[in-house]
Parts: C-alpha cells; structure tokens; sequence
C-alpha cells in the first residue's frame, strides 16, 4: 500500500507521545494537548489514477480504525477532490485523536494511567510539591508503583524527623524496612532533595556523598587501616588496625615517621621502619587524616603513583600536611622501570601549587607527554628492592639528623 499512513502508524505516534510523558504529564500541567493532530502520508493526485483501487482500499483501512466506526481512536477530516478522470470524491486529509480517552484506549494505557492517576493523588495529597517531579518524571513513578505508599512514608518521616543522628537500621517506618531504602536510594535522594531541607548543619558548599550525611542520619563511620612497621610501637599487641577516623585522630601514636600508601597491597607488604607506621588503602580519602593534628609534627611520605594524578594527591595532602615528602614518585625510579610504564587515560589538568621544584618539573613532563603518551608508572610496579632500599635511605638520613 505504498508508503501511505496505516491505522497501526496513527497508532505509534499516539504511543510515542506517551512514551514522552505529555499525556500524563498534561494531566498535571494542564497543558492544552487534544485534540492531537496526527501526521497523515496519502496518495498525491497522480496515485489516484494509477493507483485507485489500492487508494480505495487505504482508505476503507483508515475508516475501519476510526472513531466513528471503532467508537475509540482518531477522527478523519475529510476533503474533496475532482479528479479529471474519476470525478468528484472524498479522500481524508487529516487525522486527529480527540481525547485523552480516546488515545489511552487506541494504544492500551488505560490502566497504566488510572495507575498513574492514583499516584498522583496519593501524591497531591502528601507532597503537593512533588506534582512538577510527577510531571517530568511520569514513568519513574510508574515503575515503582507498587512501592509508592512505602515511598512516600519515607519522605514523610524524613521530614518530620530532621538531623534525627540516627543510623538508617534504627528509622521505624511502618511497612519499610532497611533494605527497603538501602535499594531505593538513588530516587529517594531525589525526591527528598525536592520535598526536605538538607541536614542544618552541613556547611554551604559542602558535598555530600550520601543520603545519610545530606539528611542528618548517622553514617558508617570511615575507616583508617595502618600497619605498625616498628614492633615496639604496637598498638596494645596489635600491628595491623583498622580504627574509625575520628578515633584515628586521637591516637597521637609516638611512631616518628608515618608512610601514606595508596595501594592496599602496598601497605601489607611494605618493609620494617623503626618508628614507623604505613596508612595504606585510602585512595581519593586523603581528607579523611586531616583532623590528626599529631601528624603535623611527624615525619609524613607519600607514595603515590608516578602519573599527573599521583601528584595531584600529593599536592592534596600538603594542604593540611605541608612539609610531607614524596616517596619514589622521581624520575629516576619512573626511567628505571620504563618496561612496565602503562597508559594514564585521562590526566590530571588543574592547578597544583605545593609542588617542589623537581616534582613540578615531572608533573609537566609527564602532563605534555615528553616521554610518550599518556606515561604512567603506578606504585606496585616498583621493585620491592628499590622499596627496601630508599626505607634504609630514610633511616640512615634521619639517624644523622
């Protein structure tokens, strides 16, 4: 039937409309949107004479999936033409669905829209002012439909309970349990950024990072592991420890020399230094040691990978530990294992202010490629010699001082 619109096309662009969102949306918008006119492809006038009864046909089609004979669906408009040859005719020279109800029963929405409609009013009820969410997100509401009651208690107990210092296992909502929000988190941040006020006393400009800190719930605490690299220093027998943050910072340990290691098997493996101790496994956490002001008058390395970002961290951790020293982060140790140099993506191109002068200079060697593409040489790659060796540096150097 050529390339003339069929009943099932009209069809699809009603569904592409909802797929949209704007019939459900417009019931909340108001948004003036039936009748909804159709695009309609039909014969030109050539097609009428060499086509006529393929045309007549296409045209039963059309009124056999209209509205005047379905009782549902899409009206014709109707035109008429005076072909030289046939004479007078009435041909369809548009489409128009008339109403909501009409398009929900062409492509068979009724019950996800009645769906919708009570969630909706459930919705209005509780939170009116998550109505514009519903209306720019229709399909997200309806895919959680059958949870919409539990989701709305927990915003209503988030916003009777603000800065409530509880754990997320502690919140009795009726019907809800830890699970519950702990899977449905990304969209109740959502909602909740629209319907409660961040926690009071997160300081503007202050990134949360998850639900439980941007609402005033307690979190898991951050952990700081460190192994005891001088027997003498062990921490009540122990050697390995694993210790909240804000007790981390407390500590005051009486090691002389604290490594900062990324990399966890790093940290495991990294050799005896008398008094010393290595926090290893932080990553992006650096922040997390600023508050243990001890560190201030300790002897603080950092062993990070050779490649933009390893000097980015570095140049972090100077912001609350200025005289912390790099360790095995020089040109040396990068050309002495050229054959395990691997590729750095996507470097690092902000500013770095806390670099000394030979850092800096390998910052930017490294950052315009003047030693190849992209050259990185990442910390477990070096030798564990030359980790043992540049140790017994440390401690010959400190020895003399």
């Amino acid at each position: 039937m050529q390339d003339w619109t069929t009943p099932n096309d009209l069809a699809d662009q009603v569904l592409r409309v909802w797929t949209k969102g704007r019939i459900l949306a417009t019931r909340i918008t108001g948004e003036p949107l039936f009748p909804l006119a159709l695009r309609l492809r039909r014969p030109d006038t050539l097609a009428y004479g060499a086509h006529f009864e393929k045309v007549r046909n296409w045209i039963r089609a059309l009124e056999e999936g209209a509205r005047a004979r379905r009782g549902f669906g899409y009206d014709i408009e109707w035109t008429e033409i005076n072909h030289r040859q046939l004479g007078r005719n009435r041909i369809p020279d548009g489409v128009a669905v008339p109403s909501e109800a009409d398009a929900l029963k062409l492509i068979g929405m009724e019950k996800e829209a009645a769906r919708f409609e009570q969630l909706r009013q459930s919705t209005e009820r509780s939170f009116p002012i998550l109505t514009e969410w519903l209306a720019r997100k229709p399909f997200v509401a309806l895919d959680h439909a059958r949870d919409w009651s539990r989701i709305l208690a927990v915003l209503a107990w988030f916003r009777d309970h603000p800065n409530s210092d509880l754990y997320l296992r502690q919140l009795d909502i009726e019907g809800v349990d830890t699970k519950f929000i702990e899977s449905r988190k990304p969209l109740l941040a959502e909602l909740l950024a629209v319907v409660v006020a961040r926690a009071a006393d997160l300081q503007p400009g202050t990134v949360a990072q998850t639900l439980e800190q941007r609402y005033g719930l307690k979190s898991k605490p951050p952990i700081i592991r460190f192994r005891v690299l001088d027997r003498s220093l062990a921490v009540g027998g122990l050697l390995d420890v694993a210790t909240p943050a804000a007790q981390f910072a407390s500590l005051a340990l009486p090691a002389r020399r604290v490594f900062i290691t990324e990399n966890e098997v790093n940290g495991l493996a990294f050799p005896d230094v008398a008094e010393g101790i290595v926090v290893f496994g932080l990553g992006y956490g650096l922040e997390l040691l600023s508050s243990a002001v001890w560190m201030q008058d300790r002897e603080v390395y950092y062993w990070g990978d050779i490649d933009t970002h390893g000097f980015a961290m570095l140049d972090r951790l100077r912001g609350f530990f200025p005289a912390a020293r790099s360790l095995l982060m020089d040109r040396e140790t990068l050309l002495a294992h050229r054959a395990l140099w691997v590729r750095e993506d996507t470097p690092f191109r902000g500013p770095l202010t806390r670099l000394e002068s030979d850092e800096r200079e390998l910052f930017e060697t490294l950052l315009h490629n003047q030693l190849g593409d992209g050259i990185r040489l990442e910390q477990e790659r070096v030798s564990f010699g030359r980790v043992r060796q540049t140790m017994q540096e440390i401690a010959i150097a400190t020895s003399r001082a």
